[in-house]
């Protein structure tokens, strides 16, 4: 049996049939696939890269973002996501997060159509990974006050 909530508040029967759809496919997959394996990658230093694709498949990477060739999810069908992905590990909603927030939004937003042609169906299946580079001498954890 899978992770119950208790839902003193009733909050659940706010949710649409959808939002409670996202949140079980979500909540599915951290006990089924993320739980089970953490404890040994953390122990081991490693990141699960070999959730990645399943996380692709199952629509978690830039689902956030509108116009996206993924179904976009609703503000709240997102945050229901990434609270059941951050209930199994951090490191794993991080990875979500930044992967469609911080990689594939400013190429959707700003980069030439070359780009997205190029990095967004790579970036959304997983076969490429982004990153954000937050830091650089003089400056720590200052995106606005970087040089490069």
């Amino acid at each position: 049996m899978g992770f119950r909530a208790v839902d003193y508040l009733l909050i659940d029967s706010q949710f649409s049939e959808q939002e409670l759809m996202v949140r079980e496919t979500a909540r599915r997959f951290t006990d089924e696939r993320v739980i089970p394996l953490i404890r040994d990658c953390f122990r081991d230093g490693r990141f699960p890269s070999e959730l990645i694709a399943e996380m692709a498949e199952l629509g978690f990477l830039g689902a956030n973002l509108p116009g996206s060739s993924v179904e976009h999810l609703s503000s709240v069908e997102y945050g229901l996501l990434m609270q059941e992905l951050e209930r199994g590990d951090s490191g794993i909603r991080s990875f979500v997060s930044v992967q469609g927030s911080l990689v594939m939004y400013p190429i959707l937003q700003f980069g030439s159509e070359a780009q997205k042609n190029r990095w967004l169906p790579e970036l959304q299946s997983g076969r490429a990974i982004g990153c954000f580079g937050l830091t650089e001498p003089d400056f720590g954890s200052n995106p606005a006050g970087m040089r490069t």
